[in-house]
């Protein structure tokens, strides 16, 4: 699905790295992905990142420093809105903490980063000049998102009300659907006790195994070495060298 002009509101729309050695991150990912990297020269705020699959927006990386110090490498999740300060108010009435925001982001549009009420940190966006992703759904980009819930009905409540998602709930995943196609996933926390609930991108790759295969190899560690998921495809889950986790998923249904 090349030449994404758009996101409705509730579809995940961005995916940004924070990292703590851009340089070694966009080694990294382009090497795994086919990534090429321009640069953003903000100033104070150092500078942004953005990641291309053929010459398209695909993702973000900035590096952790100043506000941001002693945060770990991660993926963050943003959200589409029509009304980021507005739903960003609700967010707060269905429990949520508040980081930053809402903000200007130049002429690029309005965020805020929202911690739901089990620990997930995601953003809300609403877009100006820049709507999020320019490709997505095809091999090196994002292609879903899954969250890792301590608690599956809370979390289904806050956000089925934030995002006006519905669910497809079966007894071992809640799957995520906007406009009647899914975009997403819930499942149960897997992480140890004490680790809040946090949101996952998975990126679509031609093949799970030789990927990983190429992460490990290039300093990154499999926490879920490549595995089958009926009628779906095969996946794992790696964190970067720098410690980011991140999935990757060739599709087969």
């Amino acid at each position: 699905m090349a030449n994404v002009t758009s996101h409705d509101p509730g579809a995940f729309c961005w995916i940004e790295l924070a990292t703590t050695d851009p340089t070694a991150a966009r080694a990294f990912y382009g090497d795994l992905f086919g990534w090429t990297v321009q640069e953003h020269n903000m100033g104070e705020m150092g500078f942004y990142y953005i990641f291309q699959k053929k010459d398209r927006d695909a993702a973000a990386m900035y590096q952790i420093g100043g506000p941001t110090a002693g945060m770990p490498p991660n993926w963050t999740t943003y959200i589409s809105t029509d009304n980021v300060d507005q739903s960003t108010e609700k967010a707060r009435s269905l429990g949520a903490t508040i980081i930053g925001g809402p903000f200007d982001v130049n002429e690029n549009g309005r965020m805020s980063m929202v911690t739901d009420p089990q620990g997930a940190t995601f953003c809300l966006w609403q877009k100006k000049n820049t709507a999020g992703v320019e490709i997505n759904n095809e091999s090196g980009t994002l292609c879903w998102n899954e969250l890792q819930a301590r608690n599956l009905d809370v979390a289904r409540d806050f956000y089925t009300q934030l995002c006006g998602w519905t669910m497809k709930v079966t007894p071992d995943y809640s799957e995520i659907h906007l406009g009647g196609r899914g975009i997403g996933g819930m499942m149960q926390s897997m992480a140890p006790e004490g680790v809040p609930s946090y949101w996952m991108p998975y990126f679509m790759v031609d093949d799970c195994d030789a990927t990983t295969k190429l992460a490990e190899g290039k300093g990154a560690r499999v926490i879920v070495q490549p595995m089958e998921i009926e009628k779906v495809g095969r996946f794992s889950v790696i964190a970067d060298p720098q410690g980011a986790v991140f999935s990757v998923i060739r599709i087969t249904m």
